[in-house]
C-alpha cells in the first residue's frame, strides 16, 4: 500500500496490491454500493458531501475507508474538499467485468426494490 506522506494525502493500494476479497467486501455493503453507482454513473471524482447516505457521518467515513482501502476508489483533497474517484481501469484490468457485473445487478435489485 502506498502511505501517506502528508496528512492531506491519504493511503491506497498499488494496482498489484488490490485483492478480490477485499473488493468483494467493498461490494457487500448497501450504502458503499450507492456510492459505487453514483461514481460509475458520473464517471468523475465526487466529494464526499455529494453523497446522501442515511447512515451518521462517522459511518460514512467508515464506508468511504473500506472502498479505498480495498482499491475501489482513490481519495485525494482538492481544497478542503476529499473527492472520491472510481479506480475503474485498476478494476477491469485485475477483474474484467466484475464491475459491471455488480453495477448492472446493483441496478436490477434496486429496479426491483423501487429505489433510483
Amino acid at each position: 500500500m502506498t502511505t501517506a506522506t502528508s496528512p492531506r494525502e491519504l493511503a491506497h493500494p498499488t494496482r498489484d496490491e488490490i485483492r478480490l476479497e477485499g473488493v468483494l467486501h467493498a461490494f457487500s455493503d448497501p450504502m458503499r454500493l450507492l456510492v459505487l453507482r453514483e461514481l460509475a454513473a458520473t464517471g468523475e471524482a465526487l466529494s464526499c458531501s455529494h453523497f446522501d447516505l442515511p447512515v451518521t457521518k462517522s459511518t460514512t467515513t467508515h464506508h468511504f475507508r473500506v472502498l479505498r482501502e480495498s482499491g475501489v476508489i482513490r481519495q485525494m483533497y482538492q481544497g478542503t474538499a476529499k473527492l472520491n474517484g472510481l479506480r475503474r481501469d485498476d478494476l477491469d484490468a485485475l477483474f474484467p467485468g466484475l464491475l459491471d457485473s455488480v453495477l448492472a445487478a446493483a441496478a436490477r435489485q434496486a429496479d426491483r426494490q423501487g429505489e433510483a
